[in-house]
């Protein structure tokens, strides 16, 4: 796991721990004192840190951190199924999964890399993921903290079947923010989306920016790929740019739904909004040897920053 470690000098560091149930983790460090956590469980990022060590992503208190349960928060992986929209679990297997460390992967190109601590991770699946779906693959996960303290998620999905396999995928990312009903989004105004809370009846968003006043599940099709998440009070923003991941899910629990959830605090729904990168609406397929890539950075800005530089429809990735 050398190469991974070896990007810069000693003040960044690939540090491999277990937590108390024995699972293996992945702490990646920045120079600047940023940091991210990785667990084997889901190839989950559990935890990702600014430099003055504030958490960006949140967990719920209530999370189960013990195998075959996914862990509520963070950044669990959705593949090869998102939601219930399938003959699989809620959201598929990956999340649910020990992975392991891929000491080999195959080449990515050099920029995702250079300047970066990161760590590459594999998941193949076992005699029991192809009882539920019959295809061979492999699941690979590269996560990278950047010097700046960024955070990109890179996976890629290759068919090493005899025959061509279709699947949806997403990043499942919790935000932590400060308050969800002073929280906007920008970016997927005039787009249409499917409402999960009306059997996914299509509709037109018309808002300028999207608001939370009440619960929220909607699938974001044909989206930018740059999305904006201001948390007003805090006064800063996240910055969500996504290659391969044509949807966005927009969801908050809300008041009703939260104290239904067993892993879930009955308040803790003001304190998130997930906004996941994803392919759903018309799910990826490949013949046997293809490969399919799908990435997701994360930056924060200052608010003030991003509402006046920001422009959604032509800054690049």
């Amino acid at each position: 796991m050398g190469h991974s470690a070896a990007v810069w000098d000693c003040k960044a560091a690939v540090e491999m721990t277990k937590d108390w149930n024995g699972i293996d983790h992945v702490m990646l460090r920045s120079p600047q004192g940023a940091s991210v956590r990785v667990s084997m469980h889901g190839g989950q990022v559990t935890s990702w840190r600014n430099e003055q060590g504030e958490e960006l992503l949140f967990t719920s208190s209530k999370a189960i951190f013990k195998p075959p349960k996914a862990v509520r928060g963070g950044i669990p992986i959705c593949f090869p199924q998102f939601g219930n929209c399938g003959m699989l679990e809620q959201h598929g297997f990956a999340r649910n999964k020990i992975w392991t460390v891929d000491d080999n992967p195959p080449p990515l190109p050099s920029t995702d890399s250079q300047g970066k601590s990161f760590i590459d991770l594999l998941l193949k699946p076992s005699e029991e993921d192809v009882k539920g779906w019959p295809h061979s693959f492999e699941l690979r996960l590269r996560v990278c903290l950047t010097a700046n303290g960024d955070l990109s998620l890179i996976s890629r999905v290759r068919n090493i079947n005899g025959k061509p396999f279709s699947f949806s995928f997403a990043y499942h990312t919790y935000l932590s923010v400060s308050d969800v009903s002073e929280v906007r989004i920008e970016g997927l105004e005039t787009l249409d989306y499917l409402d999960n809370l009306c059997q996914r009846e299509r509709f037109t968003e018309q808002g300028d920016a999207i608001t939370f006043e009440s619960e929220v599940d909607r699938i974001y099709l044909s989206s930018p790929n740059v999305i904006a998440v201001l948390d007003h009070e805090r006064k800063r923003t996240f910055v969500i740019r996504k290659e391969g991941l044509p949807d966005v899910v927009v969801w908050n629990p809300w008041e009703k739904k939260s104290k239904v959830m067993a892993d879930f605090g009955d308040e803790e729904y003001k304190q998130m909004v997930c906004v996941n990168g994803a392919v759903i609406e018309k799910p990826i397929t490949l013949k046997p040897g293809e490969e399919w890539t799908g990435r997701l950075d994360l930056s924060v800005v200052r608010s003030t920053f991003c509402s006046d530089h920001l422009d959604f429809q032509t800054r690049g990735l």
